[in-house]
């Protein structure tokens, strides 16, 4: 394999894996109605007052927060319209604060732009670095190398600017954990009370909101803060040009105040990216650890190389 076709793969498999990180919206059977007798004898939902909801999503908040990992499978759909669609699934463990993910990625949007992509791909995130292995057909041409490196938070400030637009455009949402999400949630001025619902056949309470982009920049005060009122409003204008209509969260909430499924997601003038994560498993052990550095490549420093040449 040349290495402008190792340029290309790494860029493609690079945006690709980040946005894994990026939240979805509601995909139809984010829960749905429970199956039993005909609608119109079952019995009208008894739901929660505004001020009962908010107690719920902040005990939610604060038992996530305290668990710092779980199991995670996720399902994205994104529209033709978005770096050309596609799907993707993801398994695996999450952990946050600190932020470490160990997944195994498949789906079409793998092979987005990078035909001779493998079928499945494990990527781990460590210390802000992410790792992809790239299989043992792709290793040979890199001296039995396996590993992709990249150093997110080094690309998104220089480097090959291939490289810097998927990683800056989705930087901040990457291994966006269920704790900040439900932060987000409690922002919205129209949470509410959906009614229960089973997930995988555990008994659960729904909720949503939704917050306009404006809202969730004010939400967001760690990237809101770095902005300049002109650089703030200059953002919004773009992001609003570009035909996104808002921030869409949804949660299950099951007995033991844990979230069992989020549906988050944005809504764009191309069609609707759909995210659907369910945890398992909270306070799971999450020892992941970095590939031994002999059997990886660093991305950043190959497309230096290729730009010099």
């Amino acid at each position: 394999m040349s290495m402008s076709a190792w340029k290309r793969a790494g860029v493609s498999l690079t945006a690709v894996a980040v946005l894994g990180g990026v939240a979805g919206c509601q995909d139809g059977d984010g829960g749905g109605k429970a199956a039993g007798a005909p609608a119109k004898t079952r019995p009208e939902p008894q739901l929660q007052s505004h001020d009962a909801v908010t107690k719920v999503i902040q005990a939610a908040y604060r038992k996530t927060s305290a668990a710092k990992s779980a199991k995670l499978k996720m399902t994205m759909t994104m529209p033709t319209g978005l770096q050309g669609g596609g799907t993707m699934e993801m398994t695996g463990v999450q952990g946050w604060n600190p932020g470490v993910m160990d997944i195994t990625m498949k789906g079409s949007m793998l092979k987005a732009g990078d035909p001779g992509a493998p079928e499945r791909m494990r990527m781990i995130m460590l210390d802000n670095v992410m790792y992809m292995d790239m299989g043992a057909e792709r290793a040979a041409a890199m001296d039995g190398k396996r590993w992709m490196k990249l150093d997110m938070g080094a690309a998104a400030k220089g480097g090959d600017a291939g490289l810097r637009k998927p990683v800056n455009g989705t930087l901040g949402q990457m291994n966006q954990d269920p704790a900040k999400q439900l932060a987000l949630l409690l922002e919205s001025p129209n949470l509410e009370h959906v009614g229960a619902e089973k997930v995988n056949g555990v008994e659960t309470q729904h909720y949503k909101g939704t917050l306009s982009v404006e809202q969730m920049l004010d939400a967001n005060q760690a990237k809101s803060a770095v902005l300049s009122e002109k650089e703030r409003k200059e953002l919004v204008a773009k992001v609003e040009a570009a035909g996104m209509k808002g921030y869409d969260t949804e949660v299950w909430v099951d007995a033991d105040g844990y979230p069992s499924r989020m549906v988050v997601g944005m809504t764009m003038a191309v069609g609707t990216l759909q995210v659907r994560a369910d945890y398992t498993d909270y306070s799971t052990t999450t020892s992941v650890q970095a590939p031994p550095a002999e059997d990886t490549f660093d991305l950043a420093e190959m497309m230096g190389g290729l730009g010099e040449s």
